[in-house]
């Protein structure tokens, strides 16, 4: 089935392809839906270590939300008319966890920016971990010109990830920036050309899953739970991450294997 939303497995790699070419992998309340119950099932599957989200064609990683479908029906210009708009509408699940924004998940997530990375788009890439992006890529958050606000996370993350001054110019003005500009101010990780993107995505999602998942989802989870906090309450989130992780067997397997000159056979135990 062409399904808008395309998961395979690749070992213990994911990768999630946002497929709406035609529309610039914008995505419509049925692409909203799949890519949250595909979020939903990575973070609940042991033997899946490590996301990659891209998405299809050469032009746009996302446009956005779709103007014709989702935004109308965001705003309520236009009724729900099926069970994918319903579900939009009725389970906040399917927002937090299609956005990566407040859907509690510790594996790592890698985003291979295919293209120009807009909106929704951009705000799904704030909930990534790691960002590899395409020299032609462009990066913005044009809602204000339209009379909108980027309400998935970007005005909570973007300030967090990038210098205040630059975020509140792309929040304010909705112009984007460039792939070279992007890696400039840390807001991507590498940029390379458009067909090595998805190749080096995977590589390093692959080099990450051959960690321990244990330290791996421990490193993610303090983290993200010790930004913004005061000194005194992060130590206190990486002693409890120290004590998790040094009781595990996993913890016990690294340093005999490095010993033994052998890969590691991690269980997640």
């Amino acid at each position: 089935m062409n399904l808008p939303i395309q998961v395979a497995a690749h070992g213990a790699v994911l990768c999630i392809t946002l497929h709406h070419p035609a529309r610039r992998n914008a995505l419509t309340p049925e692409m909203l839906c799949r890519l949250a119950d595909a979020v939903v099932a990575f973070a609940a599957d042991d033997a899946l270590r490590v996301a990659v989200i891209t998405g299809s064609g050469d032009q746009a990683f996302c446009a956005g939300g779709d103007l014709a479908r989702t935004l109308p029906l965001l705003t309520g210009a236009r009724p729900p008319e099926d069970d994918w708009d319903r579900r939009v509408l009725q389970e906040p699940q399917v927002m937090a966890a299609s956005g990566l924004r407040d859907h509690p998940l510790h594996k790592p997530v890698i985003a291979a920016l295919n293209g120009s990375c807009m909106a929704a788009g951009f705000e799904l890439m704030l909930g990534t971990d790691i960002r590899i992006a395409a020299e032609h890529a462009l990066f913005g958050l044009p809602e204000v010109q339209r009379g909108l606000l980027p309400f998935a996370g970007s005005m909570a993350r973007l300030p967090r990830q990038v210098p205040q001054a630059l975020a509140m110019e792309l929040l304010l003005t909705g112009e984007p920036i460039d792939a070279a500009t992007a890696l400039r101010i840390g807001l991507v990780n590498r940029v390379l050309p458009g067909p090595q993107v998805l190749p080096a995505a995977m590589a390093m999602a692959e080099r990450i899953a051959a960690n321990g998942p244990l330290a791996v989802q421990a490193v993610k989870r303090t983290v993200l739970g010790a930004s913004g906090q005061p000194l005194a309450q992060a130590y206190a989130l990486e002693d409890e991450a120290r004590r998790l992780v040094l009781a595990s067997d996993d913890a016990r397997e690294g340093p005999r294997a490095f010993i033994e000159k052998r890969p590691p056979r991690y269980t997640g135990r």
